[in-house]
């Protein structure tokens, strides 16, 4: 190393912070360097004026300066460049003609730590705050029928699911079907039953010879069921939760709703294959069938639990009022004067009354 270029290296205009992050250094391996580089400067000086003539170089095994310079900061950097093109390289480009006399990376403590912002989503289903832009759920439970509703049907089991649209982690649009099944009261039953043997009665007595070669007799015993089928819109609102542990959502509906009564009794029925033979088996067999289709409503709240952080599968319970405006149809009952007609066409006009009923459904949302 010549004498000019260690007053060179002396003299570079550092700043005073990088001055006195030089005589403070906090890397032991960055003290180490730094050390032993004083130390050269301080041998090439004690040379005098015999080693400034014959332009000796000092050894330096252990520091490598050129391969310091390669890796400098500044890509311009260059050690092997003449001094007559690092003085225009000074005067041009005064920082990378600091980085190149800096074989320590002194301006590498400069830099600061990168900043990262809020992380950007950019997968074409999510939505800009992270969510999943299409959302799922699918449960079962029971339902309950309510108010005029109740002195016909009896509580039993339904089940749902949907899929749709997800806006954000709040606000959701999902297509719902659902099925939700009833049975039929006693008292529905016990009248119905009477309804139908007074028809019989009526044809008996109108025909008797007709009804005795078919063996047409009254019924001992009437069973029967019921029905709710639904496609509907659920839009729904998250109202705490959103993300992690327990969560509260709202929601409220309209669609399609399809409304079926049946009544059936006891058969007994024969059945025969090739391996078997025959074998006789009971089942209910439908002698009526009403249905009815008809706009509804509902309205509900439910609550979630995540299961894991990692995951955007949750539990849900919820609960829900659902209206259905059925159009009333006229038809007779066991209480309607002539009953026994064997004209008439609507023998359960239940079927046709608005329908109210509390579905209460558990399952996952996902």
């Amino acid at each position: 190393m010549s004498w000019g270029r260690v007053i060179k290296l002396w003299k570079v205009p550092f700043d005073k912070e990088l001055k006195t992050k030089m005589l403070m250094p906090t890397n032991p391996s960055v003290s180490l360097r730094r050390g032993l580089t004083l130390a050269i400067a301080a041998i090439a000086f004690s040379g005098g004026a015999a080693m400034l003539s014959a332009q000796t170089t000092v050894s330096a095994p252990a520091v490598d300066f050129g391969a310091y310079a390669k890796t400098s900061f500044a890509p311009n950097a260059d050690l092997t460049s003449s001094s007559s093109s690092s003085s225009s390289s000074e005067d041009a480009f005064p920082e990378a003609s600091l980085t190149s006399v800096d074989p320590l990376h002194l301006n590498a403590m400069q830099y600061q730590r990168r900043r990262y912002g809020r992380p950007r989503y950019r997968g074409n289903n999510t939505n800009p705050d992270g969510s999943n832009k299409w959302m799922g759920y699918g449960g079962g439970g029971f339902t309950q029928p309510v108010g005029n509703t109740w002195h016909y049907d009896t509580p039993s089991w339904g089940v749902q699911v949907g899929a749709g649209r997800q806006f954000s982690y709040k606000f959701a649009v999902p297509v719902e079907f659902s099925w939700d099944n009833f049975g039929l009261t006693k008292q529905t039953l016990d009248n119905q039953l009477a309804l139908y043997n007074n028809q019989i009665d009526y044809y008996c007595t109108v025909d008797p010879t007709d009804c005795a070669a078919n063996s047409v007799t009254p019924f001992t015993t009437l069973d029967g069921n019921a029905h709710v089928w639904s496609f509907s819109v659920q839009p729904t609102y998250t109202l705490f939760g959103d993300h992690d542990g327990m969560g509260t959502y709202v929601l409220a509906g309209a669609g399609f709703y399809h409304k079926v009564t049946n009544f059936t009794i006891p058969t007994v029925g024969e059945y025969c294959d090739y391996y078997y033979g025959c074998y006789e088996y009971s089942a209910n067999e439908v002698i009526d069938h009403y249905t009815s289709n008809a706009p509804g409503f509902d309205a509900g709240i439910g609550f979630t639990y995540k299961v894991s952080h990692f995951s955007n599968l949750k539990l849900y319970a919820e609960a829900r009022y659902v209206i259905i405006l059925n159009s009333q149809r006229q038809g007779i009952t066991v209480n309607t004067p002539g009953a026994d007609s064997s004209t008439a066409t609507n023998e359960y006009p239940a079927n046709s009354n608005r329908t109210s009923y509390f579905p209460i459904k558990f399952g996952i949302r996902f």
